[in-house]
């Protein structure tokens, strides 16, 4: 046996750092929670912030950052200092205009309108992309207290898939084909068509206990909608989708909306991951690579 005074077998300080882990309860290194308060005092926060990453297609092998796609942005504000593995990754997290406070209810509250005149080419170049970025099915990818912002839908087996990014808009092809997102609605039906989204219903989910002050976010969903604003002044979100003809010519208008409503439920923080990881039953996850790199890591730390 050797003296207490000897290093520990690196073995035995994975296993000394995974009970560590367990017993920790919650906790994830780099992750504390944050609590959140309808009025802002002391640790406890009034203000949610929603922050958007990159975009990206399973259809491209190319990442557009988010204002490539001339969405609603803020003028000034400094972005969010990103990790090592965040950088390496190339993720391209920033501040965007979609505020909430917690607990007060929004319903199709506007962010921004963005102008389009096709006998520009400046405009017909944006709005083309923004076209291109549809037909390919690019996803937003947004955040909200460290943890994505999930589009949760109905799968073939009866399971709901919750997806964490959703979709620009989509398509109708010239012969009155669908493409993805544009399943969702019958709505969606005019040929050689893009519809985009420029809506959404965002449900905030917290959980609060007895003994503690404010509350904790355990998950953020939306869904994704389309409208056409007839009223810019007062929208309503209601009336047909905001449809994008290859034969428009004049001059178009998006409004961007959100809506926000909060419900309180009964997951704590420690598992808010849960509803994702447990939704998609088809992510193949190596674990044979991952013990084999295990293993090549502790061989090597045995050799220094």
């Amino acid at each position: 046996m050797p003296p207490l005074s000897a290093p520990l077998p690196p073995l035995l300080l994975l296993l000394v750092a995974s009970a560590l882990r367990v017993a920790s309860g919650f906790y994830l290194p780099g992750l504390a929670p944050v609590n959140f308060c309808e009025v802002e005092s002391g640790d406890c926060k009034s203000a949610i912030e929603l922050f958007v990453n990159r975009l990206d297609s399973v259809e491209s092998v190319l990442p557009y950052e988010y204002a490539a796609f001339d969405f609603c942005q803020l003028e000034k504000e400094n972005r969010p200092s990103e990790n090592l593995g965040q950088v390496l990754f190339g993720e391209r997290i920033e501040p965007s205009p979609y505020k909430f406070h917690f607990k007060k209810e929004e319903q199709c509250k506007p962010v921004c309108i963005k102008n389009y005149d096709l006998s520009k080419e400046q405009d017909k170049s944006k709005l083309m992309f923004l076209k291109n970025g549809m037909s390919l099915n690019y996803q937003h990818h947004w955040i909200i207290d460290n943890m994505p912002v999930t589009w949760c839908y109905d799968v073939e087996d009866g399971q709901k898939f919750c997806n964490p990014g959703f979709p620009i808009g989509c398509y109708v092809t010239k012969d009155g084909h669908p493409k993805d997102a544009c399943v969702i609605s019958s709505s969606f039906n005019q040929k050689d068509t893009y519809y985009i989204f420029n809506h959404v219903d965002i449900t905030i989910h917290f959980h609060s206990e007895g003994n503690e002050v404010g509350a904790r976010l355990v998950a953020a969903k939306l869904e994704p909608k389309s409208f056409k604003h007839t009223n810019i002044d007062k929208p309503d979100c209601t009336g047909g989708s905001m449809d994008i003809s290859n034969e428009f010519k004049g001059k178009l208008g998006i409004l961007y909306t959100y809506s926000v409503k909060y419900i309180e439920s009964h997951f704590k923080w420690a598992s808010r991951w849960d509803y994702i990881l447990e939704s998609m039953p088809h992510t193949n996850i190596q674990w044979f690579s991952i013990m084999n790199s295990l293993v090549i890591v502790l061989f090597l730390s045995g050799m220094v």
